[in-house]
C-alpha cells in the first residue's frame, strides 16, 4: 500500500474514531445528566431553607454542618435526627463568618467541617457544562473531514508505471483501441496536435453493459501515454451535506490541473449525470454536483491537458448537457465481443491456467455467444476451482462445461428433494421446451435437457449459441415466443394442468412480444411507428395503451397455439423423451436426436 493509501486510510480511522469516541462521550453525559435529575428529585426530599436552617441554628438545634471549599451546598445534622439534609446558602465565606460571629456561637456547639472539593467529581459537571461547545467543535471536524475528502480518487502515476495496463492487456475491442490510440498520441505530444490547430476532445463517454471493459481500456489509455490516471466512482461525490458534490468535482479538478496532462476517470457518471430536475432534496444536490462538472468541463485551459473519461450502462439517463459538442464530444459503445474477441478475451485470462489435451479456447468462445469479457474471465476461473475440487491434474472440458452451467444458470441442487410428481412435471415441461425447438426454422441447436435442479429453476434446455447475432427478424422473434411457451403447452398436453413454473418463460416472452410492438414497430395494426417514450404514446390518443396491449395480447395467443400444435402431432416424442428425462435426469443432444431417428 502507498503512502497516499495510507494516508486516505488514516484520515477515514481518524474520522472513524472522532466520530466514535463523540458518540460514547454524549451517552456517558447524558447518563450523568439523567442520574443528577433523579438524584435531584430525592435530595429535594431532604432539602432545608436557608430561613429554616438560620432559625434552627438560633434555637440551638444543629450538631454538626458539613460544607465543601468553592461549594455553595452544605449538609446539616440537626439534633434527634438520624439523616443529615442539605442547604443551599448565598455565600459560603458570609455563612462560616455567621457561624463563628459571637451572636450565634454563643450558647451553641455546633461541630464546622470544612472540607476540599474532590477534582473527580466536578468533571461530569464540567462535561455537561462544555457538551454544547464540544458538540460545535466535533461538527465542524466533522465537515472539514467530508471537505477534505474532496481528496477522494485514486491517482494511478503512468510514469512510474503504477497502472501497468496495456492496450495489449485488452481483448476483443480492436475497433474502439483504434478509435482511442489518437488520444494517447495527444497526450504523449499536445503540441503537435496544437500547433495545427487541432483540438482534442475534452470529454469521451464510454457506455456498455457492465463487464465489457470499459474501465479496463480506460487505464489502458493513461498506461499506454505513461500519464497520471485520476479515478472516481460517480457515487463518491454525493454526501449527506449539501453542496459537498459539488465541492469534491472541484477539487478533483484541482488535483488533475496539477499534474497535467492527466486523464480523469468517472465511472458510473449517470450516478451525477442524469437528466437534472426542478425538485429539492438529494435531486437538488444532484444538480448542483452536475453544474459544476459542466463548469469545469467548460474552463479548462488550452494549454491543459486533461482528458475526461466517463463510463456508464445507461446513457439515456444523461442530460443532454453532458453530451453537447465541447464536453463529451465522442461516444463510444463498448459491445461484448464477438467470436473472435472472445478467443482473444480467454487467452488472456488462460495464461496462468493449465489445460488439457483437446481442451481449446475457440470451442469455449463458440460456446459462449453474448458473454462480457468479465463473464468469461469467471468462467475459467469457476472452471479452475471445480478442477481443483474434482481432483484433476489440469482443466478438462467437463469442467469448463460445468462452469458455464453454474454461471448461466446456477449451481447444481444435489440434495434437494424433489416428488415424483414434481419431476414428471418438469420432465414434461423441459421436453416441450425441446421438441417445440427442433421444429422451428429459425431454432439454434439443442445441446442438452436436465432436469436435474439449478439456482431457482427445477431444470433447463440449453442450446448451442454458436453464432453472434447483432439483428433478429421478426420470424426469429415470432419463434422465439413460440419456443418459450412449449414449456406450458406440453404441460397441458401432457399432465391436462399448468404450473407455476412457466412464471419465467411467460415473463421473457411478454418483455419481447411488448418489444416487437412498441420499439421494434412490428405489429401488423400499429405498423413501424416507436411508442418506447411516453411523449409518443400522448400522440396516438388515450386508448393508444389499450390497441398495444391487445396487439401484445394476440402474438402471445398465436405463439402458444403455434407450440400446442407442434407437440399435439408428437405426442409420441413427448412421451419418449419426458421417460428419458426420469431415468437418466440428463439428456444429450446425440440421444435427443435419436428419438426422432
Amino acid at each position: 500500500m502507498d503512502k497516499k493509501e495510507n494516508n486516505k486510510k488514516n484520515k477515514k480511522t481518524s474520522l472513524y474514531l472522532l466520530t466514535l469516541v463523540m458518540g460514547i462521550l454524549l451517552i456517558a453525559v447524558a447518563i450523568f445528566g439523567l442520574y443528577m435529575i433523579n438524584k435531584k428529585g430525592e435530595d429535594e426530599e431532604k432539602n432545608i431553607s436557608y430561613t429554616d436552617l438560620l432559625k434552627e441554628i438560633t434555637d440551638e438545634n444543629v450538631e454538626k454542618i458539613e460544607m465543601t471549599v468553592g461549594s455553595s451546598s452544605i449538609k446539616v445534622k440537626l439534633k434527634g435526627e438520624e439523616e443529615e439534609k442539605s442547604a443551599i446558602v448565598p455565600s459560603t465565606q458570609a455563612f462560616i463568618e455567621l457561624i463563628q460571629s459571637e451572636k450565634i456561637d454563643k450558647g451553641n456547639e455546633i461541630n464546622l467541617i470544612q472540607k476540599q472539593q474532590n477534582i473527580f467529581l466536578k468533571i461530569p459537571t464540567t462535561l455537561l457544562s462544555l457538551l454544547p461547545t464540544l458538540m460545535m467543535v466535533a461538527l465542524f471536524v466533522l465537515i472539514f473531514k467530508m471537505q477534505g475528502l474532496g481528496d477522494k480518487g485514486k491517482v494511478y502515476d503512468g510514469v512510474e508505471n503504477k497502472t501497468d495496463v496495456k492496450f495489449s492487456d485488452v481483448a476483443g475491442l480492436d475497433e474502439e483501441k483504434a478509435e482511442l490510440v489518437e488520444i494517447v498520441d495527444f497526450l504523449k505530444e499536445p503540441k503537435r496536435f496544437h500547433e495545427m490547430g487541432a483540438k482534442i476532445p475534452k470529454g469521451i463517454l464510454l457506455y456498455g453493459k457492465p463487464g465489457t471493459g470499459k474501465t479496463l481500456i480506460a487505464k489502458a489509455i493513461a498506461g499506454e501515454a505513461k500519464v497520471p490516471f485520476i479515478s472516481m466512482s460517480g457515487s463518491e461525490f454525493i454526501e449527506m451535506f449539501a453542496g459537498l458534490g459539488a465541492s469534491r468535482v472541484r477539487k478533483l479538478f484541482e488535483k488533475a490541473r496539477k499534474i497535467s496532462p492527466c486523464i480523469v476517470f468517472i465511472d458510473e457518471i449517470d450516478a451525477i449525470g442524469s437528466r437534472r430536475t426542478s425538485n429539492s432534496g438529494a435531486e437538488s444536490e444532484n444538480n448542483q454536483t452536475l453544474n459544476q462538472l459542466l463548469v469545469e468541463m467548460d474552463g479548462f485551459e488550452k494549454n491543459e491537458t486533461i482528458i475526461v473519461l466517463a463510463a456508464t450502462n445507461r446513457p439515456e439517463m444523461l442530460d443532454k448537457a453532458l453530451l453537447r459538442p465541447g464536453r463529451f464530444d465522442r461516444q463510444i459503445t463498448i459491445a461484448p465481443p464477438d467470436v473472435r474477441g472472445r478467443e482473444e478475451i480467454l487467452k488472456i485470462h488462460s495464461k496462468e491456467k493449465k489445460f488439457a489435451r483437446g481442451v481449446t479456447l475457440k470451442s469455449i468462445a463458440e460456446d459462449t455467444a453474448g458473454y462480457t469479457g468479465a463473464e468469461l474471465a469467471n468462467i475459467l476461473n469457476e472452471a479452475a476451482i471445480i478442477a481443483t475440487i474434482n481432483k484433476h491434474s489440469s482443466i478438462k472440458q467437463e469442467d469448463i462445461e460445468e462452469a458455464v452451467k453454474k454461471v448461466s444458470v446456477g449451481i447444481q441442487k444435489k440434495t434437494r428433494v424433489i416428488s415424483d410428481k414434481e419431476k414428471r412435471l418438469t420432465a414434461y415441461h423441459e421436453a416441450g421446451h425441446a421438441i417445440v425447438g427442433r421444429f422451428l426454422n429459425t431454432g439454434e441447436p439443442l445441446k442438452e435437457i436436465s432436469i436435474i435442479p439449478r439456482g431457482v429453476a427445477g431444470g433447463y434446455t440449453m442450446y448451442k449459441t454458436n453464432e453472434d447475432k447483432f439483428y433478429r427478424s421478426k420470424t426469429e422473434l415470432e419463434e422465439r415466443l413460440v419456443g418459450l411457451l412449449g414449456g406450458r403447452a406440453a404441460e397441458k398436453i401432457a399432465l391436462d394442468d399448468i404450473s407455476t413454473g412457466a412464471r419465467n418463460d411467460i415473463q421473457v416472452a411478454t418483455e419481447i412480444a411488448r418489444d416487437m410492438v412498441v420499439a421494434y414497430g412490428m405489429s401488423e395494426k400499429l405498423g413501424p411507428i416507436s411508442l418506447e417514450d411516453k411523449d409518443n404514446l400522448a400522440v396516438f390518443g388515450q386508448n393508444i395503451e389499450d390497441v398495444i396491449g391487445i396487439e401484445v395480447k394476440t402474438l402471445i395467443d398465436n405463439a402458444y397455439k403455434a407450440a400446442i400444435s407442434i407437440l399435439s402431432k408428437n405426442t409420441d416424442k413427448l412421451q419418449i423423451l419426458a421417460e428419458l428425462l426420469l431415468e437418466k435426469e440428463t439428456v444429450t443432444a446425440e440421444e435427443f436426436e435419436e428419438i426422432f431417428e
